[in-house]
């Protein structure tokens, strides 16, 4: 063989492994020209979940959550009719007619903006709701008025003053706002119809129904018409725990890994098919909302009784990258947030941006597969 073809062999190998290299993204990623990176998904049974990175994070320390405002006391959730004991700051009395189904009244008297998820439960009141929109409410806040949605059509009797408090051991305790699951949330955020709101909790309440093994579980499960009733099943919360645990575990420990590239949401897919994303402005923020997300994830999956399949990075990757759609709608506070709404071809998505001085940045965006 010809001397100079074997002295360029090793330099034949060398560059194939250099092109290897450098063509693979990191941790099983792909490129992308959004700014967010797909990562190797972590599986468990029907239930698929791909981290998302991003080129960058911002500051969102300055931010509350709801159950952050809620177990300090500093926020306060109640039915429209019982608003008048809250006081604005300039001792003004607030009048409102009565309680609404489609209403409720929140205070924040935090010095920090307040953020409110779509698909956040509270419950209490005359009946559990949940949140139609991402929104943030201004630090010491007014009274301000809540679009929600109710989530459990057979009460209409107090069961608490306010929202998101329960009885506990030696007195009222915060209890977190659960998330609901996607298909819940959906027709909240996209629909925004109470009725379709019920039928998918009614569809929720069967399908969990069948998937517990004991008669007298589905008998309870069956008679409530509570989302919360359903989730705090007994046999359902072991069924959703057991799927939604181990994700949950091994994202939060990939999430230390990958704090320096910017672990910043997923994009979920149950039985192959890609159902939804969660996307927020930090690592930060997504730790926080983490361990609820996760658990409506599960709940979705647990819920879906269809032939399991697979979906793959680079399918994950196109559904986040894909945000241009056939029709915008967006409503904002001057100063406060702009929430866009984006509807295209076999999806939905939401941007809720902050415009607080410092800030101009998406803080959440949420996509559905319609």
């Amino acid at each position: 063989m010809n001397r100079k073809l074997l002295f360029l062999f090793p330099l034949f190998g060398l560059l194939a492994g250099f092109l290897l290299l450098t063509c693979q993204a990191p941790a099983g990623g792909l490129p992308s020209a959004s700014g967010y990176t797909i990562l190797t998904p972590i599986r468990q049974g029907n239930l698929s979940v791909f981290p998302v990175v991003a080129t960058r994070s911002f500051d969102t320390q300055d931010f509350l959550t709801l159950d952050e405002g809620l177990r300090s006391g500093e926020v306060i959730v109640t039915e429209s009719g019982g608003v008048q004991a809250l006081m604005r700051r300039r001792q003004t009395p607030v009048q409102h007619s009565g309680a609404q189904v489609n209403q409720l009244v929140l205070v924040n008297n935090s010095k920090r903006p307040l953020i409110l998820l779509a698909g956040e439960i509270v419950t209490g009141g005359k009946q559990d709701r949940v949140i139609g929109k991402d929104r943030i409410i201004p630090a010491e806040s007014d009274p301000v008025d809540l679009g929600v949605f109710c989530v459990e059509p057979g009460r209409w009797v107090g069961s608490s003053d306010r929202f998101g408090v329960s009885a506990g051991v030696g007195g009222a305790v915060a209890a977190p706002a659960p998330m609901a699951a996607p298909a819940i949330r959906s027709k909240a955020m996209a629909d925004k119809d109470q009725q379709q709101v019920w039928s998918e909790v009614a569809k929720t309440r069967t399908a969990m129904a069948e998937t517990v093994t004991v008669e007298a579980e589905a008998q309870t499960i069956n008679t409530t018409s509570s989302y919360a009733g359903v989730m705090n099943n007994k046999e359902v919360k072991q069924q959703v725990d057991s799927v939604a645990e181990p994700i949950q575990r091994n994202y939060q420990s990939l999430i230390k890994q990958l704090r320096d590239q910017n672990a910043v949401g997923v994009v979920v897919a149950v039985n192959g098919q890609i159902v939804w994303a969660d996307v927020f402005a930090s690592t930060n923020l997504l730790e926080k909302y983490w361990p609820k997300l996760v658990r409506s994830y599960a709940a979705e999956a647990v819920g879906t009784r269809t032939k399991s399949g697979k979906v793959d990075v680079k399918k994950a990757q196109e559904f986040i990258d894909h945000l241009d759609g056939r029709h915008e709608t967006v409503d904002s506070e001057p100063g406060l947030y702009r929430h866009t709404e984006i509807a295209g071809d076999g999806f939905r998505a939401f941007e809720l941006t902050s415009l607080l001085p410092k800030t101009g940045f998406d803080l959440h965006v949420a996509k559905m597969s319609e």
